[in-house]
């Protein structure tokens, strides 16, 4: 019996934040561009990337239709851009071969490009409904802590967190399941200073039962930007998004000055398809 399931869902229906990708009647492709664009991404700089791109191409079609350069223009800030070509490419397979229906098996889902086993768990489950453990960051620390005693998740999902994700599934509405527990670790069970005071299952709770012991696993990354090849990937794309056409390598010198690591940023942009050079002027992709 899954003890935690009655008071999660009754936080989740008192304290959800209403996003457009939840509301009813939100198509399966609002629901997978939406997990395309949320993947290390907070909701906040997601929300206007969104609503803009629905609107502009509300099905797989009106995307697949237009250049991929296009995609990495409507982009703009979100990083890791290599995301927007892979959902362009996610359209045009859809349109292609699912005559522009997202397709609603997760099998089906797990081949498309750009879409992984999470991906298309999720979109299974909160577009179709379909029963499947939707594992992403804020949920595997929230079973980590709660089932067993774990501050923070280990780096890569293991099988036993698949086996206890997969027994906490209920039979009815398990997409309310699903959403419910990240939304939970994204309020209120957080990396950083979680708010046990406010958390529905603190009671069950084997991490706060035990005293809250500190994390004792490998040691986890911080995520640094400034200065590195990232943020030099960004610069020069920003000066493409900006064009309209093809720009001379002047432009793209006068964004990052030092000309090693600008090198390099170009070269790995060229390489993952995000830049194209044609007689020593550079564009987005067409």
């Amino acid at each position: 019996m899954n003890v935690l399931l009655e008071p999660v869902l009754d936080w989740y229906a008192a304290c959800a934040r209403d996003l457009p990708w939840r509301r009813p009647g939100v198509s399966p492709w609002a629901v997978l561009v939406s997990e395309f664009m949320l993947q290390q991404t907070p909701v906040v700089r997601v929300l206007p990337v969104y609503e803009a791109w629905l609107e502009r191409w509300p099905t797989p079609g009106d995307l697949a239709s237009e250049p991929s350069g296009e995609a990495v223009r409507a982009w703009g800030r979100l990083g890791y851009p290599r995301r927007a070509l892979r959902l362009h490419a996610c359209a045009v397979a859809i349109t292609e071969l699912h005559d522009g229906q997202v397709p609603d098996s997760h099998d089906v889902l797990l081949a498309l490009p750009g879409v992984g086993d999470y991906t298309a768990a999720a979109v299974a489950s909160f577009a179709f409904g379909r029963s499947h453990a939707v594992l992403d960051t804020n949920v595997r620390r929230v079973l980590g802590r709660a089932v067993s005693a774990t501050e923070y998740p280990p780096p890569a999902v293991t099988r036993a967190e698949k086996d206890l994700a997969v027994s906490l599934v209920p039979d009815e509405h398990p997409e309310v399941w699903a959403v419910a527990v990240m939304e939970l670790g994204a309020l209120v069970c957080t990396a950083a200073r979680p708010r046990c005071e406010a958390c529905p299952i603190a009671e069950q709770c084997a991490w706060q039962q035990a005293g809250r012991p500190a994390y004792d696993g490998p040691p986890r990354r911080g995520q640094t930007y400034d200065g590195t090849d990232r943020q030099c990937r960004g610069r020069l794309l920003a000066v493409l998004r900006d064009s309209e056409h093809e720009v001379p390598r002047s432009r793209l010198d006068d964004a990052w000055p030092e000309p090693v690591q600008r090198g390099r940023a170009l070269a790995g942009l060229i390489a993952d398809g995000l830049v194209v050079e044609r007689d020593g002027a550079y564009a987005l992709p067409d």
